[in-house]
């Protein structure tokens, strides 16, 4: 298992500023990256550095690398990564709001865990999200109306977790939790492995391993509802880091491993239509 590891390396010069990058891994949440390629939108990328106290926002140029803006936010912030493919998020749909998540000095359940919501064109931040408890950021409805996280829920069971929305407007922590009503479990198990979005940015769909068997968590983002697809239980005898979702025309979500389609998910019915089966 991968734990909640970071190290970051930060060094200002005028407008410019070369770091390492931080990651964090461990649960259920693969945690945040600082420097690399941050989370590209159209012919930008937006990259976060740590310098001292305070981090660094970067608009960068994806042709060239050149920095056409910059920000200065108070605490250590990165992009958060969603799954352990490298899938970065944390961007709502309508490209007005950044969520950073803060970086973890260890891989023990945080007591307190904060993000900073960033005004993406005036690149200022708006105001910073401080919650009791071990956080990490899911996702965000198209207009950064709901804010989704995963709460880390045991010390010893490290990917045992929960789904939360918080309300980015009126700035509180909803006390229901996201359970998919067919089942009505609050508490599941997995890691993340890989991601897919809609185009409209409502459903975000995410492939989970290592507890009883694999799944696909489906999030309607806009209506604070979940829907679980299960998968086998002996695809646990399949190599899940490998595989990637996908979203086709036609409405459907794709699981692949290299060329190879392995199942196939009705979007709109949140179901399986197909699936190799595993002896």
């Amino acid at each position: 298992m991968r734990r909640r590891l970071y190290a970051t390396v930060g060094i200002c010069v005028l407008a410019a500023i070369v770091a390492a990058s931080a990651r964090g891994d461990g649960g259920p949440g693969p945690g945040v990256v600082q420097g690399w390629d941050g989370i590209a939108r159209g012919p930008v990328r937006y990259v976060a550095f740590a310098t001292g106290t305070n981090t660094v926002l970067e608009v960068v140029k994806r042709r060239g690398g050149r920095i056409l803006r910059y920000s200065f936010l108070p605490g250590n912030y990165g992009v958060p990564v969603v799954a352990f493919d490298g899938t970065t998020g944390g961007l709502s749909h309508d490209g007005r709001t950044l969520v950073l998540g803060d970086v973890a000095s260890s891989p023990q359940l945080r007591k307190t865990s904060s993000f900073a919501v960033v005004d993406v064109h005036r690149l200022r931040l708006r105001h910073i999200v401080r919650l009791r408890g071990d956080f990490t950021f899911d996702a965000l409805s198209p207009s950064a109306r709901m804010l989704y996280l995963i709460e880390h829920v045991s010390a010893e069971d490290t990917i045992s977790y929960r789904v939360r929305a918080y309300d980015l407007g009126a700035r509180r922590l909803l006390p229901q939790v996201l359970v998919d009503k067919t089942s009505w479990e609050s508490v599941m198990r997995g890691y993340p492995y890989s991601r897919a979005v809609t185009a409209d940015g409502r459903w975000v769909y995410t492939l989970y391993s290592g507890g009883q068997h694999p799944f696909v968590h489906a999030l309607d983002t806009q209506h604070a509802h979940a829907v679980c697809v299960d998968l086998p239980k002996s695809w646990n005898k399949l190599n899940v880091g490998r595989m990637k979702l996908g979203l086709t025309p036609d409405a459907r979500l794709v699981i692949r491993s290299h060329s190879r389609t392995l199942a196939v998910v009705d979007t709109k019915e949140q179901r399986l239509l197909s699936i190799v089966r595993v002896p």
